[in-house]
């Protein structure tokens, strides 16, 4: 009876450090949290609109570049050879001029992204630590360096809150 009693005890014993280890590893689902969290959201938008905008505005000049090319081969016969080579020298000028500040443009936007992600990322530091301090959290996982989980070990949304709480935009101007 006493042996018996010794084993409920060791087992119920080994049972509760074996839950407390497990608690304290715990993921988050960091896409979810840039795509759905306010400023993630306002931040996509504002670049959404902003590459659009330069979509509309580099397919215009594009056409126009176009234009202006069959224009000079509607020429041709018409101006001198000099003429026609000063033209498509031009011509061919506009558009490098063109397809480097489409680049320039994307590059922009690009930074603008990534300026985004690192303010979020930053916002987010502090939130995670004070959160792991006062839960007796030992460490947070990105979701996708984990293969399986229990939901109950995901804090995405309840961090998801609190970043709501904290950070309502990103300044992208």
């Amino acid at each position: 009876m006493k042996n018996l009693k010794i084993i409920f005890l060791i087992l119920i014993l080994l049972n509760i450090s074996n839950y407390s280890h497990s608690s304290e590893i715990h993921f988050i689902d960091m896409k979810k949290i840039l795509n759905k969290s306010k400023a993630g959201k306002g931040a996509q938008e504002f670049l959404k609109k902003k590459l659009s905008q330069e979509t509309k505005k580099f397919d215009k000049d594009q056409s126009d570049l176009r234009k202006e090319e069959k224009d000079l081969i509607a020429k041709k016969k018409l101006i001198s050879p000099e003429e026609y080579k000063k033209s498509l020298n031009e011509l061919r000028k506009k558009n490098l001029a063109h397809q480097k500040n489409r680049q320039s443009a994307a590059n922009q936007i690009f930074k603008k992204k990534e300026k985004a992600r690192a303010e979020l990322n930053k916002a987010l530091q502090p939130i995670l630590e004070k959160y792991m301090s006062e839960n007796n959290i030992s460490i947070i996982i990105d979701k996708k360096s984990i293969i399986v989980g229990k939901t109950e070990i995901d804090l995405t949304d309840k961090i998801l809150k609190l970043l709501d709480t904290k950070l309502q935009s990103i300044n992208l101007n």
